[in-house]
């Protein structure tokens, strides 16, 4: 079930959940004789949010921890003898997320089972031509540690998104059903909607925080990531630029700065003498309908 599917799901519970939750709401007060202390609308509302906050919390917190969680898995099956000499572990994690990719695609595409799967690691030559068919396209062979850390990465990943979509849909069913119980004319259903509305909000307004934050941290840890493989001295002393994808590069900043500073001599060498003699053309010398 893929994440559209499930928020859709959430918003329809979410939905039932306030138009239940509003109708006994008024069917308690009826019974019992006692007005509601709150509108019958913030009954609904108070369903409703318990039905999709807590679930949406879910779903996010589970979107970025199984990407994770599966790059570890996998990589740990990944032997050193198929990483290239000068090139590192991610690469292959790169191939590996593409191989698991295309065969989804092979699969979608030819409208077979997984059994399609085992007859193409039964004939792994096979595989670069299947998958040059749907549009992914690989260098060179495919070592089966590699294939086989495909299959795993593809497996965990089905396995993760079904586990996802059960407890998403399980969490707005379970709170929407504990909260649609506890319906009563004395509940402050105000009180609770104005504060799970409250919370949205500063959850709201943290976001551009914590994302100048994660870029912030992202750029520290692949920093020192990339000088765990790259030495620092010849990144900043090499005169050479040369980005291999299969390892070997060379990756010297000094062109980098060179051809950024020379485009902007050149630009500062043509824009500064015109406009500096449009300027003063326009204050000293030009009309005034002109200027």
């Amino acid at each position: 079930m893929s994440v559209g599917v499930i928020i859709l799901v959430v918003l329809v519970l979410a939905a039932l959940g306030y138009v239940f939750g509003r109708q006994r709401a008024m069917a308690v007060s009826q019974e019992s004789g006692i007005k509601l202390h709150s509108l019958p609308s913030y009954y609904g509302q108070m369903v409703g949010l318990f039905a999709a906050v807590p679930a949406f919390v879910a779903l996010v917190l589970w979107l970025l921890i199984q990407p994770v969680v599966i790059e570890r898995s996998v990589s740990a099956m990944i032997p050193d003898s198929v990483i290239p000499e000068g090139g590192a572990l991610s690469l292959v994690m790169s191939d590996v997320r593409r191989i698991a990719g295309g065969l989804d695609a092979v699969l979608a595409k030819g409208g077979a089972g997984e059994a399609e799967v085992d007859r193409i690691a039964a004939n792994p030559s096979d595989l670069r031509a299947r998958l040059a068919e749907v549009g992914v396209p690989l260098v060179g062979d495919v070592p089966v540690a590699v294939f086989e850390a495909a299959r795993s990465y593809r497996s965990m990943t089905q396995t993760g998104n079904l586990l996802k979509a059960a407890t998403v849909i399980a969490i707005a069913m379970v709170l929407a059903g504990l909260a649609y119980r506890r319906i009563e004319p004395n509940m402050r259903a105000r009180n609770v909607s104005e504060s799970f509305i409250k919370l949205l909000l500063i959850a709201s307004s943290l976001v551009a925080i914590l994302t100048t934050v994660g870029i912030v941290l992202s750029l520290v840890f692949e920093t020192i990531s990339f000088f765990k493989i790259y030495p620092a001295h010849k990144f900043f002393f090499s005169t050479v630029w040369n980005p291999q994808f299969r390892g070997g590069s060379d990756l010297g900043i000094l062109p980098l700065l060179w051809g950024t500073f020379y485009v902007s001599f050149i630009a500062l060498l043509v824009a500064v003498p015109i406009g500096l003699m449009i300027a003063i053309y326009l204050s000293e010398y030009a009309g005034k309908s002109l200027r």
